[in-house]
């Protein structure tokens, strides 16, 4: 990871050093839970198609998936959750979340409280993962950028 960090920016034109000195916000870092290569760990659940798909009809499933999208803006305001979205297509894979954790049981006692995941019309994979410390910053980047909330 930091050969690929030092790869693109000699690409660019820029130095490490240079981006270092006059870019990092040491303060920045630290409210975000940065390590020194402005990384953190997080805990990533794929959504599967649940095994209990079948046994709602219309109707249920859509008021299951209204408690699904209320469970994640209440994950989102809590600061839990960082990111979350939907894939396209009709796969078994239906979306993702990026939970803001220090444990993949942390993250699971999460997705126990989506109402879909309850009811198996969901199931999670939930694995760790090390990403860009300022992901953190992507809910209030969203508000931002979004006429509507789902």
């Amino acid at each position: 990871m930091k050969r690929l960090l030092v790869t693109l920016f000699f690409l660019s034109g820029l130095s490490v050093a240079t981006m270092a000195q006059s870019e990092y916000d040491e303060k920045l870092a630290k409210e975000l839970g940065a390590d020194q290569y402005g990384m953190k760990k997080y805990v990533i659940a794929f959504l599967y198609r649940g095994d209990k798909v079948a046994d709602y009809s219309d109707e249920e499933r859509s008021k299951l998936q209204q408690g699904h999208m209320a469970n994640i803006n209440r994950m989102a305001e809590d600061g839990k959750l960082v990111m979350a979205g939907p894939f396209f297509g009709n796969e078994d894979l239906r979306g993702l979340y990026i939970f803001d954790v220090q444990s993949i049981e942390e993250a699971k006692s999460l997705t126990e409280t989506d109402p879909s995941i309850q009811a198996g019309v969901l199931k999670m994979d939930l694995k760790e993962w090390y990403g860009s410390a300022a992901l953190m910053q992507m809910n209030e980047l969203h508000m931002k950028v979004a006429k509507e909330i789902i």
